[in-house]
């Protein structure tokens, strides 16, 4: 496969894990758990193992997270903020994928239209999955006569814009509050960047930390000061 034949957003490697991680707002053990799967034997129990659920490039100590995987870890995310276990996500996963006949499901514009009716039929089906739907009404309810995903989820859903074949083609990174940063992997090598005045977030956050004042900042990168004060509210939180 030539460069050119390359879809940045599948076949290039643009985060480490610990950035999909910082850029998710999870914990860096967890996304590593979903990007390399994990093994951890507990003191007074057998090990306990879990396979991978996004795909990675390569297990360089650079960068190994594709785009889609960043997507993808941003659904997972949501979906786990509902209270759905790990171990019941994974076979919801592998059947999202065989009921929609694509991969990568969770980044491909199917999940929002048919996702929803997809997971509450498997769970009315399947033993792993019993009790998901019906024990906390978080995944998925019942709307206007039809099945759609909790407000988490379909929140998470609308940072997604999608290209012509279906999938990803950018997302707005979760926690900020206006919606003003973006991943998009034609730009910027797919590094988070304000949606008005186009600069790297990082870039912004650097040349305050090194003691430039945010009207100077907003003038300089033309983005909006409530803007950037979100941003270092994130930042912040984050490196908590």
């Amino acid at each position: 496969m030539t460069v050119v034949d390359r879809d940045l957003r599948f076949d290039v490697p643009l985060y480490s894990v610990a950035e999909s991680a910082r850029f998710l707002g999870v914990p860096n053990s967890t996304f590593s758990g979903w990007a390399k799967g994990y093994f951890r034997r507990p003191p007074d129990g057998p090990p306990v193992t879990g396979a991978p659920v996004l795909s990675t490039i390569n297990d360089a100590d650079g960068p190994s997270v594709p785009f889609i995987s960043l997507v993808e870890g941003m659904v997972l995310a949501a979906i786990r903020k509902t209270g759905v276990l790990m171990q019941r996500i994974r076979p919801a996963l592998l059947a999202l994928q065989d009921q929609l006949g694509i991969e990568h499901a969770l980044a491909n514009r199917r999940l929002y239209s048919d996702g929803a009716e997809v997971l509450f039929d498997f769970s009315q089906q399947s033993d792993e999955m019993a009790g998901v739907v019906t024990a906390a009404n978080e995944l998925v309810v019942l709307r206007n006569g039809q099945r759609v995903f909790s407000e988490i989820i379909g929140d998470y859903l609308l940072r997604i814009e999608y290209g012509d074949d279906g999938y990803a083609r950018l997302v707005y990174l979760p926690d900020y509050q206006h919606r003003q940063v973006v991943a998009d992997p034609s730009r910027s090598f797919g590094q988070p960047i304000f949606v008005r005045g186009g600069a790297r977030v990082s870039d912004v956050i650097d040349r305050f930390q090194a003691g430039e004042s945010l009207p100077d900042l907003a003038e300089d990168f033309g983005v909006p000061l409530d803007d950037l004060e979100d941003a270092l509210r994130v930042a912040s939180g984050r490196a908590a």
